[in-house]
């Protein structure tokens, strides 16, 4: 038989290389012990095992019975294939042409290339084994006999003198198959154990691996969120600064030309003033009572009240009552650079938008509120709810969430004609009357639409925005520790609208009040 055709049929079916340590199932297919012990672990709680060969199947895992004729085939097969010359033990007996050994004897202490094994004597004290050239190591060090024993209380391999005259006497002695076979067994349990572990790391690995890559990608995100964020805070301030820079030298010129033309003025009369003390002086000084007598213009000079009240109000408001730099104004700038970096802050903090669901046992009757429960709208007709204290009673609906803590944001879009209002309240807000609305008390903060003009109120205090709202959609952010309540326009880009600040005492809800053919949607 050829060389190759012998290799076919010395390999596994199941790994495809040679047998190593070789063993048969009942139907009389070979395999290598760790491969068949893999696939029946595989088969374990499937109701029965099967040869991977034939098919055939056993209702119990089938017991592996050692092949030790194809072993030792395998053995003699893988002894007479090139290359062996590479282990570097060669035939004790080609002394003149050294040939590459095939097979060693433990008996005689040689090793034996193809031509000088078949002539060696088989009896059973001759025991071959790989070519090696220690074969000391597998001899006893005591009685130099061959080691074909183990003793199971000593772990140690031992000779056949060892077991009957030694000092392993008595002792519980295995076949040094037998006892590789254990071994065997229990590095496969250790070898399971290491696999498992390998396969443990490797998911902890990956799953490292996957969080690293998120962390790159949410750091990437948030990079560009915040250059984009900056860039945009910084174009706001540059805008800021000058129209700041504009409006102080505008404000400045402005004063500057009204003291200086009252100025002007002023000089005037004071040179008019010195004409008329000169004038009296000159006639307090006649000697001739009938020259001062018939002085015509005495009585213009006496008045000295002439424009007097006059300059007087005019100096203070020059002085104190406006005609300095618009203090309220610059403060209001100021502050617009404040609720700029708040905004910063913010985004730097929150993720996205809370999620807000309407509270359908505070709407009003004649508001219709949406099966999401995130639009209000006004109903034709009444709804017929319960009246229950917690019911408002004018046309606005509070939100099933409340905030005690922390900073939030939640948006609405705006749409249809009449009124509304958007903002924040305590839950101790009252329910019923004029003073129910939201920013009619001192328990809620709003931004509010009345047909086209949008203010904000708080504790029925009424401030005008000064522009109109041409965008559909209103931010509301509620910042809890620093007591502030905002609201933006969600334009490009956002523009702020009005910041409450105050300290909060009791927990906060969204509220929503609709008039009209107004609608009312929170988004997201």
């Amino acid at each position: 038989m050829a060389s190759g055709d012998l290799r076919a049929e010395l390999e596994c079916s199941v790994c495809l290389n040679i047998y190593t340590d070789p063993v048969n199932l009942r139907c009389g297919h070979n395999f290598c012990r760790v491969c068949i012990d893999r696939v029946l672990d595989t088969q374990e709680g499937s109701g029965g095992y099967s040869c991977p060969e034939c098919r055939e199947k056993f209702p119990d895992r089938p017991a592996l019975q050692r092949n030790i004729t194809l072993r030792n085939i395998v053995e003699n097969f893988l002894s007479a294939q090139p290359g062996q010359e590479e282990s570097g033990v060669f035939c004790t007996y080609c002394v003149d042409s050294p040939a590459p050994a095939v097979r060693s004897c433990l008996h005689c202490e040689v090793s034996l290339c193809d031509k000088h094994l078949r002539v060696h004597k088989k009896s059973p004290e001759h025991i071959l084994c790989d070519p090696t050239l220690s074969m000391e190591s597998r001899k006893c060090s005591v009685h130099k006999k061959i080691l074909e024993y183990y003793c199971t209380e000593d772990d140690t391999c031992i000779c056949v003198s060892c077991c009957m005259i030694g000092g392993h006497k008595g002792h519980e002695m295995e076949s040094l198959d037998e006892a590789s076979e254990k071994k065997k067994e229990t590095l496969r349990n250790v070898l399971q154990k290491l696999l498992t572990k390998s396969k443990e790391t490797e998911e902890r690995v990956q799953s490292l691996q996957e969080h690293r890559r998120k962390i790159e990608e949410e750091a990437a995100g948030d990079t560009e969120r915040v250059t984009v964020l900056l860039r945009d805070i910084r174009r706001r301030l540059e805008d800021l600064e000058k129209r700041v820079l504009r409006d102080i030298s505008e404000q400045a010129e402005r004063v500057s030309i009204s003291v200086t033309d009252f100025i002007r003025e002023l000089e005037i009369k004071k040179e008019e003033l010195s004409g008329k003390i000169h004038h009296i002086e000159e006639l307090c000084n006649m000697t001739d009572p009938l020259t001062v007598l018939q002085e015509s213009d005495t009585g213009d000079l006496c008045d000295t009240e002439d424009g007097d009240n006059e300059d007087r109000e005019r100096h203070k408001k020059l002085l104190h009552d406006g005609g300095g730099l618009d203090v309220a104004g610059i403060s209001h700038t100021l502050h617009t650079l404040s609720d700029i970096i708040t905004e910063g802050n913010a985004y730097n903090y929150i993720e996205g938008a809370t999620d807000i669901l309407l509270d359908v046992n505070t709407a009003q009757n004649y508001l219709h509120i949406s099966d999401d429960r995130k639009t209000a709208s006004r109903a034709s007709e009444s709804q017929n709810r319960p009246e229950t204290p917690e019911r408002f009673k004018y046309s606005q609906v509070m939100s099933s969430q409340s905030f005690s803590s922390g900073r939030h944001y939640w948006e609405v879009g705006v749409g249809g004609y009449g009124g509304w209002r958007v903002g924040m309240c305590y839950p101790s807000m009252v329910r019923k009357g004029w003073d129910s609305g939201i920013g009619n008390n001192r328990d809620s903060w709003s931004l509010v639409r009345e047909y086209d003009q949008y203010s904000v109120r708080h504790d029925s205090v009424k401030i005008l925005l000064p522009t109109n709202i041409p965008s559909n959609r209103v931010r509301i952010y509620l910042d809890y520790e620093a007591g502030r309540i905002s609201f933006y326009e969600l334009c490009h880009p956002i523009r702020h609208l009005h910041t409450f600040t105050t300290t909060f005492n009791e927990p906060l809800h969204a509220v929503l009040w609709v008039w009209g053919t107004c609608i009312v949607k929170i988004c997201g």
